[in-house]
């Protein structure tokens, strides 16, 4: 093996899930939800999310605590406030000022990235965590879980940015576009990132204990 690659699979990981708030989505994006949080408590990884109690991020975090994981909630004091929206069975529960805080957080503590179909807030989540990818401010796995065909359209949008020249098409080639629990974690466990070429890290000074 190249010494200057290192696997991940040996280890345990910080696995940050994207995912929605949305109660009104179909049964089928819940279900996926759930198996994934199961998987990633069979498997002894960490689940980091957003700290909600709602949509699939409850979903998926119940399911990681049933199936005795850990799970670590980020999420911003305003929300957190509001009854019933943060998940308050969660192992470590940061509370932070602002939405872009809770991201650096997440980002920074995190090991890898999946996203599950989601709103506004996952969209934006995903493709800023790309965004650090290609600019090399991370090497870390980011699957996508294609959960319905859900993110068909967004990649479509992509490979239109890329015959118009906006993105160069190895860029997304970042992202492995998953269509099962197993393939998205199978991926992240056997990923081998490139050489550190970090052009700079995130600098919160909060890490998860």
């Amino acid at each position: 093996m190249d010494s200057g690659r290192e696997s991940v699979i040996s280890r345990t990981m910080r696995i940050c899930v994207f995912c929605s708030s949305s109660n009104a989505i179909e049964a089928s994006y819940f279900r996926e939800a759930r198996l994934l949080g199961r998987e990633i408590a069979r498997r002894g990884h960490t689940l980091i999310y957003g700290g909600g109690d709602i949509g699939t991020m409850g979903a998926l975090a119940r399911a990681v605590k049933d199936g005795g994981g850990k799970v670590v909630g980020v999420i911003p004091a305003a929300l957190n406030a509001l009854p019933g929206v943060g998940y308050q069975g969660a192992d470590e529960i940061i509370v932070t000022d602002t939405l872009r805080e809770r991201k650096t957080i997440m980002e920074e503590n995190a090991d890898a990235f999946i996203a599950l179909p989601g709103g506004l807030g996952t969209l934006e989540e995903l493709l800023e965590i790309i965004t650090l990818k290609q600019l090399r401010y991370h090497a870390k796995p980011i699957v996508v879980l294609n959960t319905e065909g859900y993110y068909d359209p967004l990649f479509s949008l992509l490979q239109h940015a890329v015959v118009g020249n906006f993105i160069k098409p190895e860029t997304v080639g970042l992202v492995h576009v998953a269509v099962s629990v197993s393939d998205a974690l199978d991926y992240i466990e056997s990923y081998l990132p490139e050489p550190a070429t970090l052009r700079g890290c995130f600098q919160t000074g909060v890490a998860l204990e």
